[in-house]
């Protein structure tokens, strides 16, 4: 039974009855349910592109590239000679395309630890044990840090968090919506690079070489500014849930738990003993892979630094740090496993990256229409001219590069209300967004970061999230009769505060040109 005050939620379930942010709530998960499925909406984008290419080629709209001093034209991809290039292109596009090698070579990795149970036992051990006076604060650290088992990390945090507070006391629902908050809202916020970081980068630098054909943009890119984030969302999130959200859950009286209801689940928080000795051991081999990292990086000709013996874009280390934190993941991964005995061969292995990689298929399905996509909007050079424009108009306007990043901002935040997915969204706007910020003399990696802080912190309180409904299905159980108002009431005003306490780190951070990460700059120079 719950500890909390004994008032019956009155949150509005009649649509009679919504306010008016309910209503819009609506009216953005009508519009998004309107929308065809990713896959069949990029793919719809390509025939729009190409339409469009015929009819603005037969206009002669072009414009001139400011970096390169050349006249861009529309090429009208239903010519004899575009159509032949499609056909031939289209296997060549994908699997060139660049987040899809990138993600997968982390991800063989990161599904070794996360199956092993390496990765949960992490965010277990972080959470258990935790002092009543901080848990609010280490679950949302720990749900920003739980990036690094992709979207498995959902339904690892949301149960551990409404254990965690139940363990303390405290209102389990809220423990559930803290831990939800943090790792969908903070799911650019993390500690290591992980898969999003590839897939961004990836997206960024195809969209960046529409300008700049040799640049690329790492999976490090925004790694110093991830890594303090995870800090300002945990913080924004524990002050908005301390000083507002527990008076609120103090007014819901929980459900008296059913021991015969299948559906109430049980979730281990404290390790184990073979846990912790796995644990130990795991530890011990990432320092190990560490120091043998450091070593071969020691020497001034390693294949690990550039020709010029620095740790450049062009390094072993920095072009291969994918392969590299996958196969950290990989190595540390099969140590846990061994040690605890949830890998007793090798056949189990490769298994494990199997089952692992499943979830993400229809990533790459969807990056098969995506990359056809943006193929297609490059060859047909809409995207360069669009850039060209939108710069020009924006220069013309003389507003500075604060305000339009300002606009970029909320345009991204409006756009994750409706596609929740960090790829999906990023493929559309990247393109557009990365070369006109550049001809504004704003790096790809500024618009990245940008991005992430947008993108993230809107899909809390969007019910177009998958995640949204797995959430509500968690308080549920703990409150049956819990609805989408009991859920907004919780995540608008934690939505809210991870907007601005991360929007003001990002212009803070930009003002003072510090790198976004290892070789970042946060603005771009032509020429």
């Amino acid at each position: 039974m719950s500890r909390n005050a004994a008032v019956t939620d009155t949150t509005p379930k009649k649509p009679g009855e919504l306010n008016w942010l309910m209503r819009l709530l609506v009216i953005i998960e009508k519009a998004g349910n309107k929308l065809p499925h990713p896959f069949w909406l990029f793919l719809s984008l390509a025939v729009v592109v190409m339409v469009l290419s015929a009819i603005f080629s037969a206009t002669g709209l072009q414009a001139v590239n400011p970096a390169t001093d050349e006249t861009v034209s529309v090429t009208n991809l239903f010519s004899t000679e575009s159509l032949r290039e499609i056909v031939a292109g289209a296997t060549n596009n994908f699997v060139t395309f660049p987040p899809l090698g990138l993600v997968l070579i982390v991800l063989i990795g990161v599904a070794v630890a996360e199956q092993s149970g390496l990765i949960p036992a992490m965010l277990r051990a972080t959470i258990a044990g935790a002092s009543p006076k901080w848990i609010t604060f280490i679950v949302a650290l720990a749900g920003t840090a739980a990036s690094i088992a992709s979207d498995a990390s959902y339904m690892i945090m949301i149960p551990l968090g409404g254990l965690a507070f139940k363990a303390v006391g405290r209102n389990p629902l809220l423990g559930c919506v803290v831990a939800y908050a943090a790792t969908s809202g903070g799911y650019s916020a993390a500690p290591m690079v992980n898969s999003m970081d590839t897939i961004l980068g990836g997206l960024s630098t195809s969209a960046a070489q529409i300008i700049d054909p040799d640049y690329v943009v790492s999976p490090l890119a925004n790694f110093y500014f991830n890594f303090i984030s995870m800090f300002v969302v945990a913080g924004a999130i524990t002050l908005v849930t301390e000083l507002l959200l527990t008076k609120r859950a103090d007014q819901i009286e929980l459900d008296e738990p059913d021991e015969n209801d299948p559906d109430n689940f049980d979730v281990k928080m404290a390790l184990d003993s073979n846990e912790k000795r796995g644990m130990v051991i795991a530890v011990a081999s990432i320092v190990a892979c560490a120091a043998i990292l450091f070593f071969l990086a020691l020497p001034e000709d390693s294949f690990l630094r550039d020709e010029a013996g620095a740790f450049g874009p062009e390094s072993g280390l920095m072009s291969g740090i994918a392969a590299i934190i996958g196969f950290g993941f990989f190595i540390v991964g099969i140590v846990y496993g061994y040690a605890t005995g949830s890998i007793k061969k090798t056949s189990d292995i490769p298994d494990m990256m199997g089952k692992g990689l499943l979830p993400f298929v229809p990533v790459i399905v969807l990056f098969f229409a995506a990359s056809q996509f943006l193929a297609l909007f490059k060859m047909s050079s809409l995207g360069e001219i669009l850039a060209i424009r939108g710069a020009e108009f924006f220069g013309s306007l003389d507003t500075g590069s604060f305000v339009i990043l300002i606009g970029g901002w909320l345009l991204v935040a409006l756009g994750a209300l409706f596609l929740t997915s960090g790829s999906g969204l990023w493929t559309l706007m990247a393109p557009v967004l990365v070369p006109m910020f550049m001809l504004l003399s704003i790096a790809p990696e500024t618009t990245q970061a940008l991005y992430r802080i947008g993108d993230s912190t809107t899909n809390i309180i969007s019910p177009m999230s998958p995640y949204f409904v797995v959430v509500l299905g968690f308080i549920q159980r703990y409150k049956k009769d819990s609805g989408i108002g009991t859920l907004l009431s919780f995540t608008i005003p934690l939505s809210f505060a991870m907007f601005v306490f991360w929007g003001l780190l990002f212009f803070i951070w930009w003002s003072t040109g510090i790198p976004w990460g290892p070789g970042s700059a946060t603005s771009y120079q032509m020429g």
